[in-house]
């Protein structure tokens, strides 16, 4: 299966995606003037302590106060004792109240682990992580892991014994998917540039005022290059010169045997077309998703989750009922794995699949939805389906999804997804003649609407329009004006005196 990482980069935006056999499978975008926040090290300062949910909000220098919960509360140990070989004692989790543990006015080292989302500023931690290509830094946790992904047992006894040995005495790490036939010099080049890394924060911590930003995660581009490039992607296609030095300057640092699959894209129809990535964008957008079969699904997202709904459509299959639903609901458990990292889905997910008679089927649906996110790099999280036909799962939320991050609520619904119908603001006018026309010396009202409500007022709504003007004795002129929201409209009352709005 060839798999292509692509990088499209702009002065005012880049844009990563990963492409297999023609399919796009994940999307990443980054304007230039915001950047990304996630992995960012901050010296915060507490602005609030909150003992009844446990948690503090902290000032990172965003609009927004970062959330710091009770759990994510560490001390930080000085480097010099890591250094140094010193046993960095661990504070006492347990029951710890944050009350204890946190001031108003302190100063903190902290991270953000999930970005600002909707209304919600962005999540905190004071326990640091440090991402290399191999390896994860983790200066706060003395603990050594191997990703679950390298499955050999030989290989991951391997790397623990190696990092075991290497590592500064209360310092713990986890081995990356991409450390598998890692040598231990290259484990022990890498740990030495992420302790060196750990070492400037701290520097910089003692010589700056909060709120300050002391270490920045590397950009969109760079960062899919150290997450994404590896033994399954065939080759890396930049098509920008400025990048292109960067990546490779990148690449054959961390991983100079990857340095001939990077290419600079110089074709002059733009990249994303080239490789059919800007048609997979708009249809990543779109609320209705359609199945081969015919069925299809509906995405939702809300405030507190999203809701994904599963239809027959089009699809009648052959004569049993109970086949057909099954087919199209093992068809959508597919493509819903494949919609969540495509459009970076996180949180929680309830999924409406059409009901089934047979518990066996129920679970087959379950078992196909899980094998299916089982290629998904983000943590995820199925229930068994219940007896109303509905699964709930979670999948792990860092950053905005792919929506999120390309669009914005509606100005004209306020996020709705509907406004009012024609009829609906004819009925408003009605009832505002009504309460503003018998108080005034009203002889005549231009009444100016969006020319969708101005049809249904003069035809489907005509004769109640002239009833209230003999009611109220007076004549109402109707302005149709395009340039009007379809809810607005405006009226300007002539009085014995003049005209008045």
């Amino acid at each position: 299966m060839a798999t292509t990482l692509l990088i499209n980069s702009r002065s005012y935006q880049t844009r990563v995606a990963l492409v297999s056999s023609g399919s796009l499978l994940e999307l990443y975008q980054e304007r230039t003037i915001r950047g990304g926040l996630a992995g960012n090290v901050y010296l915060g300062r507490v602005a609030r302590v909150l003992p009844g949910m446990q948690a503090a909000f902290v000032d990172i220098g965003l609009a927004k106060a970062a959330f710091l919960y009770v759990g994510d509360v560490h001390h930080p140990p000085v480097m010099s004792d890591l250094l140094n070989g010193d046993q960095v004692q661990k504070p006492e989790s347990g029951h710890t109240q944050i009350e204890d543990m946190l001031s108003e006015g302190q100063d903190l080292l902290v991270q953000v682990s999930k970005e600002p989302l909707g209304s919600k500023g962005a999540r905190i931690t004071s326990h640091i992580t440090l991402p290399g290509r191999n390896l994860v830094f983790m200066p706060t946790v003395d603990h050594v892991g191997v990703s679950r992904r390298i499955t050999d047992e030989q290989e991951r006894n391997r790397l623990r014994a190696v990092i075991e040995d290497l590592r500064p005495l209360g310092a713990g790490f986890i081995a990356r998917t991409a450390s598998e036939g890692a040598s231990a010099d290259k484990l022990m080049a890498e740990m030495d540039f992420l302790v060196s890394v750990w070492d400037a924060i701290n520097r910089r911590s003692r010589e700056a005022s909060p709120p300050a930003l002391l270490h920045q995660d590397l950009s969109v581009g760079l960062r899919a290059v150290r997450d994404l490039f590896a033994r399954e992607v065939d080759h890396l296609v930049i098509d920008e010169p400025d990048m292109y030095r960067q990546v490779r300057e990148f690449v054959s640092t961390f991983m100079p045997r990857l340095l001939d699959s990077v290419e600079l894209y110089q074709d002059q129809r733009p990249i994303f077309d080239a490789y059919g990535v800007e048609s997979e964008v708009t249809r990543a957008l779109a609320r209705r998703v359609w199945l081969k079969s015919g069925g299809y699904l509906v995405i939702e997202k809300t405030e507190a989750l999203t809701a994904i709904d599963v239809n027959t459509g089009r699809y009648v299959g052959g004569h049993d009922l109970e086949e057909t639903i099954v087919k199209t609901n093992l068809e959508a458990a597919k493509e819903i794995a494949y919609q969540l990292r495509l459009r970076d889905i996180g949180g929680l997910i309830i999924i409406d699949f059409i009901d089934m008679e047979s518990p066996a089927n129920r679970e087959r649906v379950v078992t196909a939805l899980r094998e299916a996110l089982g290629r998904d790099r983000s943590r995820t999280k199925v229930l068994a389906m219940s007896d109303l036909g509905l699964v709930e799962m979670t999948r792990k939320r860092v950053r905005e999804s792919l929506g999120e991050g390309l669009t914005e609520g509606c100005f004209y619904c306020n996020g709705l997804g509907s406004i009012k119908d024609p009829a609906t603001v004819c009925f408003e006018i009605f009832r505002a003649l009504e309460r503003d026309c018998p108080c005034q010396d009203v002889s005549l009202v231009r009444l100016r609407v969006h020319p969708r409500v101005a049809e249904v007022l003069l035809q489907e709504e005509r004769y109640a329009l002239e009833e209230l003007e003999s009611t109220l004795d007076l004549s109402v002129s109707v302005e149709a004006d395009q340039g009007l929201h379809a809810e607005q409209f405006d009226m300007v009352f002539t009085q014995g005196g003049g005209e008045r709005r």
